[in-house]
């Protein structure tokens, strides 16, 4: 049976943001300086704004990237450390929304359940859920989708089996407040950004804390504060400062990756002898020489070497290892050798979802973005009104998050001065049929790999893709027209017509 199209009324708004963090916060922030004219609202399902960065509670939680290009192109990073805590971003982040009258658009405790694009309205229905468990239903012409990449709701679950442990059991995505680990013996398992965060951060008060990987991982130092910035920001006005250091860390990002790509074994030794210089001659190279070149996963930041120093202090150690089995006070290796313990820590890895796991649908009908291309890395192929976030893995998140942005509210203005309300990335049978498709992550992680039958389609060309260049997608997504002929603008259903038309039909 037909749905007869509800246009009796505009939508509630013009654009609903989902997710309160980095991605969302940006979205509002772009659109108060560059489609003033349109009205928003940001949904987000927890308490409290910030995302990943309110979610994870670890000791030392921190960001991997510095904060001159994690934080946004639009707003300096203030703070003496370049590589920064969660409480400093959060602070970054509140500071945002509060100065650029965005708090009052945020929708706390509201959880997107299911999205409905309806064509012939033109307009998304989207059912929330609230912290009671109770509905309720919101309009919008156009779905941002800031969510993140991964499932907040369970972490990745490798298959332990921890019944005959009798310790705690801990994972840094449901970090208990107020933990008591002084002098506690800790096994953290994973060698990933988490389990080096941890392991020194924990290290102050445990008796002992190991770190277990299976496979090491490439591990890069560098300071915590950015010298080069902090004396650019005693000479230059605050935002000079701030676009010449941001400049600075974007090229070295680039040419950091390139030159691992290019030239993985002159990496591999620098990398092994800033090591050296922090652990000595005798360190153990095996503990970090991982099975791959560096860069074919994300490079482990330790700021100011506090991992090492740990090891150093004999207060940590990192044990590579296949685990046998969990017995009652720790850790049985397949070498046998037992790690004892009273905590573990599984920093195992996160599970990626796609679209927060929200279930898109068009005219009722749900969509399965593995069908799907990725649009400029920023919208897909044949799903209208939408556009999503998901940042760079050889660069900072918020990268993607700026350009993103800026793009959508070009599309937005280009949609109000053209008095059209549908933009769709339309992509044919045959064209598609005739794309060739590239590996979407060129990555080896572990949480790529596992979620490769979940992501939407990377075309091998431009537009048909993300890409993982910034500062090519930069210049791309800046020169290119927003009416490329890819990008097709229409107006849906009733509003097909112009109001001067619709008179005269009904006359």
């Amino acid at each position: 049976m037909p749905v007869t199209p509800d246009n009796s009324r505009a939508p509630d708004f013009d654009v609903l943001i989902v997710g309160a963090g980095i991605s969302g916060i940006g979205m509002a922030a772009h659109m108060r300086m560059k489609a003033p004219g349109h009205s928003f609202a940001i949904v987000e399902r927890r308490e409290n704004l910030g995302g990943t960065w309110d979610l994870f509670r670890y000791p030392g939680i921190r960001s991997d990237s510095d904060m001159h290009t994690l934080g946004f192109d639009f707003e300096p990073w203030r703070h003496e450390k370049s590589i920064a805590d969660a409480p400093s971003i959060l602070d970054y982040l509140n500071r945002i929304v509060d100065e650029r009258g965005i708090r009052e658009k945020i929708r706390f405790g509201q959880k997107v359940v299911s999205a409905d694009f309806r064509e012939n309205e033109a307009r998304w229905h989207v059912e929330l859920e609230q912290a009671d468990g109770s509905r309720s239903h919101a309009t919008a012409n156009f779905l941002y989708l800031g969510s993140g990449y991964y499932d907040y709701d369970e972490p990745y679950d490798p298959g332990f089996q921890l019944g005959s442990f009798e310790g705690q059991v801990l994972h840094p995505q449901f970090w208990p407040e107020d933990l008591n680990y002084s002098g506690k013996k800790i096994v953290v398992i994973g060698s990933g950004a988490t389990a080096v965060t941890i392991v020194p951060s924990m290290s102050d008060k445990a008796k002992h804390v190991t770190m277990l990987q299976r496979t090491p991982t490439w591990m890069a130092m560098r300071p915590a504060k950015d010298a080069i910035a902090n004396a650019i920001r005693k000479v230059l006005p605050e935002e000079w400062a701030y676009k010449i250091t941001r400049f600075k860390n974007i090229r070295m990002q680039d040419f950091t990756f390139k030159i691992a790509r290019n030239k993985p074994e002159k990496v591999k030794k620098a990398l092994h002898k800033a090591i050296e210089k922090s652990l000595g001659p005798d360190f153990d190279k095996t503990a970090f020489t991982p099975p791959y070149n560096p860069w074919d996963q994300r490079l482990c930041l330790v700021p100011d070497g506090d991992m090492f120093e740990a090891m150093k202090a004999g207060k940590a150690d990192i044990v590579t290892g296949q685990i046998e089995a969990f017995e009652a006070n720790g850790i049985r290796l397949k070498s046998g050798e037992l790690l004892e313990a009273d905590i573990i820590v599984t920093a195992t890895g996160l599970k990626m979802a796609v679209a927060g796991k929200i279930d898109v649908k068009v005219n009722g009908e749900s969509v399965d973005f593995a069908q799907r291309f990725y649009y400029k890395g920023c919208m897909f192929s044949n799903l209208p009104n939408l556009a999503v976030v998901f940042g760079y893995l050889n660069a900072s998140w918020t990268l993607r998050a700026d350009i993103n942005s800026d793009y959508i509210c070009r599309v937005l203005n280009e949609m109000r001065d053209r008095n059209i309300d549908t933009v769709n990335p339309e992509l044919s049978p045959e064209a598609e049929a005739a794309l060739e498709e590239d590996d979407i992550y060129d990555f080896s992680s572990g949480y790529i790999q596992r979620s490769k039958h979940l992501q939407p389609k990377n075309g091998l060309h431009y537009p048909w893709r993300l890409n993982q260049e910034y500062v090519v997608d930069r210049k791309q997504m800046a020169k290119d027209p927003i009416d490329d002929g890819r990008l097709i603008f229409s107006r849906s259903g009733a509003n097909s017509q112009s109001p001067e038309e619709q008179l005269e039909a009904a006359e």
